[in-house]
């Protein structure tokens, strides 16, 4: 599907190697945007993740932050074209990203395979793989580029998840919150949203769980409730 159309914007995606994703979905509707006046979206591809935190935080202040050519010119279509073209896109590695602001949030849907095999579509591996941006680069980002409360959301395979929480914990920063996701009711977690910060909230984290379709294949309660306000037939 070259573009997908949501509520109150469409992302065409003719260039980008990875495409709009239930994963990108879940992320963009579940991180928590309270206390995010200033936002930066690492690895946006489509522009997707940005688009859906300014539409939930309209007054925030959005950066995207890509460095794959062909990715960039959907997000620069997908932004303009939307209601928001005040997001600023950023034509960088987040490991090169030049800017003196520092955030209140970084959310990314970054690439989480270590060894797996690769296919003949370089432009696919870098945005599945972490050659290009590993969990500790990640970390080293979120770090540097956001404020002394900064928190980091992010969206990782089950398995994945258990070892970025290490990583953190290795820093001294905190599990916030986190979201374990299943596909169906009989199958085991496939994938994990976690919220990390960098300041101890003295108190438990929040764990929940979620399934996305019922025993009828139909989508649950939960998942409806957290992604309404995009999908067009819901």
């Amino acid at each position: 599907m070259s573009q997908f159309a949501f509520k109150q914007f469409s992302v065409t995606q003719h260039h980008a190697a990875m495409k709009v994703s239930t994963d990108g979905i879940l992320l963009g509707a579940w991180v928590p945007l309270a206390e995010a006046n200033r936002i930066v979206d690492v690895g946006t591809g489509t522009g997707l993740i940005a688009l859906m935190c300014k539409q939930r935080s309209p007054m925030s202040t959005v950066h995207a932050v890509e460095l794959d050519d062909n990715a960039l010119k959907d997000a620069e279509f997908n932004i303009k074209h939307s209601p928001w073209p005040d997001i600023e896109l950023h034509r960088c590695a987040i490991q090169e990203f030049d800017n003196e602001l520092r955030f209140d949030l970084m959310v990314s849907n970054p690439p989480y395979f270590n060894a797996s095999l690769k296919g003949e579509n370089q432009a696919r591996n870098r945005a599945r793989h972490t050659d290009s941006l590993s969990f500790d680069a990640l970390l080293d980002a979120f770090e540097k580029f956001t404020t002394d409360a900064g928190q980091l959301a992010v969206i990782l395979p089950y398995q994945e998840s258990l070892l970025f929480c290490q990583l953190a914990k290795a820093r001294n920063w905190f599990l916030v919150s986190s979201c374990a996701i299943k596909t169906t009711p009989s199958k085991s977690y496939s994938r994990r949203l976690l919220l990390i910060g960098k300041q101890n909230l003295a108190q438990p984290s929040h764990e929940q769980s979620l399934v996305i379709y019922d025993v009828d294949n139909q989508y649950t309660n939960d998942f409806v409730s957290l992604c309404h306000e995009f999908y067009l037939k819901m």
